[in-house]
């Protein structure tokens, strides 16, 4: 049965695994799509995992690691809050959510899409909460994160990371954009320098088509990263 809390404004789901002791993955979402994920999850398959689906976010300022002017015309500038956040997360929705585990979770995952994607690698330069991420479609075109995260270590060295991106999203006239299949491809090759198990999947079509299906992906093979086979068609 799920539990709902509220902090700071944020809404947390707790979706507990039965078996004891069980991974959990913790999902920021722009729009509340735990459950979509979580029955994604169970169409591929048993889940042998908790998941913990954060909503009600402020998408430009808890998930930006600093201050960013709009990558999109009229858009909303970023304003970095993911360290103010990533304090709220750690020292209070994860241990209150944990309360609802069939006990303490034998690794935590940390999930999400576009920003909540680049808050997911971000976290693990800040943290040692984590030891395994899933990046899907994430702003890694985000000013100045590539050099960010090639130039400095984890705190701590993660089990495995995911990254998946839309085959066309670099294929944009926006010139800040245009970069995030490189940038992609530059941290997912860093991580496998690092000796890191990690993979990088191409999805097709842009950043706006199945984030659902593609989230839940990503989360499937964090709990089985040694299945390198092909997506599921979306």
């Amino acid at each position: 049965m799920a539990h709902t809390y509220t902090f700071g404004g944020k809404t947390v789901t707790v979706f507990p695994c039965e078996t004891a002791h069980a991974p959990v993955v913790y999902l920021n979402t722009f729009a509340d799509e735990g459950a979509q994920v979580l029955a994604r999850l169970q169409s591929l398959g048993p889940v042998p995992c908790s998941l913990v689906a954060i909503s009600q976010l402020d998408w430009n300022r808890d998930m930006a690691p600093w201050d960013a002017p709009s990558a999109f015309r009229g858009g909303d500038a970023c304003t970095g809050g993911a360290d103010a956040y990533l304090e709220l997360l750690t020292g209070t929705i994860l241990p209150t959510a944990e309360r609802e585990l069939n006990g303490a979770p034998c690794w935590r995952g940390l999930a999400g899409y576009s920003l909540a994607g680049l808050f997911a690698l971000y976290a693990l330069y800040r943290t040692d909460c984590f030891a395994r991420a899933a990046t899907m479609s994430g702003s890694l075109w985000f000013p100045g994160f590539r050099d960010y995260a090639l130039s400095r270590p984890f705190c701590r060295r993660p089990d495995c990371v995911y990254f998946s991106l839309g085959r066309r999203e670099s294929k944009t006239r926006n010139p800040l954009l245009q970069t995030v299949g490189e940038n992609t491809e530059a941290l997912y090759r860093h991580c496998r320098d690092l000796g890191i198990p990690s993979i990088f999947r191409y999805h097709p079509g842009n950043h706006y088509g199945h984030a659902v299906e593609r989230t839940a992906d990503g989360i499937a093979w964090l709990l089985n990263p040694d299945a390198t086979e092909d997506a599921p068609a979306l």
